[in-house]
């Protein structure tokens, strides 16, 4: 009797759900089941209304909670319609998500260890898998890269276009959509490095050995490769901020630096 009286008890406690999210939950069951298909319309506000008892407010936050989950999408003046999330959908929320981290302390570093362990894994799971075409668009990317050094807005951009042709081997739609998320903080990143002292020609060089590794079908060589680029990166970044005096960077502080360079 006492368990029981305990886990009636902890029921109990339990916070109840909101009239909202059961009624998000009951549209969501109803799209996964195959009930209503990808393209179908949703009866409007005022048949939810009816149907579930509830208010106008009620029935959109239960749409706006689908949409944010990339299940509904939303027009003024239609009916919502029944969608399908997709990676690049999902993954797209963590780019505002990511600002916000990254200005908590300790953010930014939590940050690049991510990316090391995920780019690593990356231009491994490249040396095992990559066939000749894809070869070919990595080298594509990395002479754009060399044929950029002395433009810093150019060299940024195909700096991160080659680590995306990496990621693009796996044939992984979260794996891009994760790096495009985060293509913003990696650009600042680039940017605050080169006062850090990395030069453009460096991390060429840098790209050139994990393409060298990708290319000669080594993983573990490719991984270190990768690896090594990524804590210089690191390195030179800490190195910048730390002359900038400042002891707890943000975002912030990353666009103050990058406005003062121009």
């Amino acid at each position: 009797m006492a368990k029981l009286s305990q886990a009636n008890s902890q029921q109990s406690a339990a916070p109840r759900r909101k009239r909202y999210e059961e009624i998000a939950e009951h549209i969501e069951l109803l799209v996964f089941s195959d009930r209503i298909d990808p393209g179908g319309r949703l009866p409007s506000e005022r048949e939810l209304m009816e149907r579930f008892g509830v208010g106008r407010s009620t029935v959109r936050e239960a749409l706006f909670k689908l949409n944010r989950m990339g299940l509904v999408e939303l027009a003024a003046g239609a009916p919502a319609r029944i969608t399908r999330p997709t990676a690049k959908l999902i993954v797209g929320e963590l780019a505002g998500v990511a600002r916000h981290f990254l200005a908590a302390p300790g953010g930014i570093k939590h940050f690049q260890h991510a990316r090391q362990l995920f780019e690593v894994a990356l231009a491994r799971e490249a040396a095992s898998r990559a066939n000749d075409e894809e070869i070919g668009i990595l080298a594509r990317a990395l002479e754009a890269n060399r044929g950029s050094i002395g433009d810093q807005a150019k060299f940024i951009k195909t700096d991160l276009d080659f680590h995306f042709a990496i990621a693009q081997i796996a044939k992984n739609p979260i794996f891009t959509s994760l790096m495009t998320a985060v293509d913003e903080w990696l650009g600042k990143q680039r940017a605050v490095s080169a006062q850090g002292g990395a030069t453009q020609s460096a991390a060429y060089a840098q790209h050139a050995a994990i393409l060298e590794a990708i290319e000669s079908r080594d993983p573990d060589r490719a991984g270190r490769a990768m690896q090594d680029h990524l804590e210089r990166v690191a390195e030179q970044y800490w190195r910048a901020m730390a002359n900038a005096g400042s002891s707890r960077p943000t975002t912030e502080t990353s666009d103050r630096t990058i406005s003062a360079r121009g």
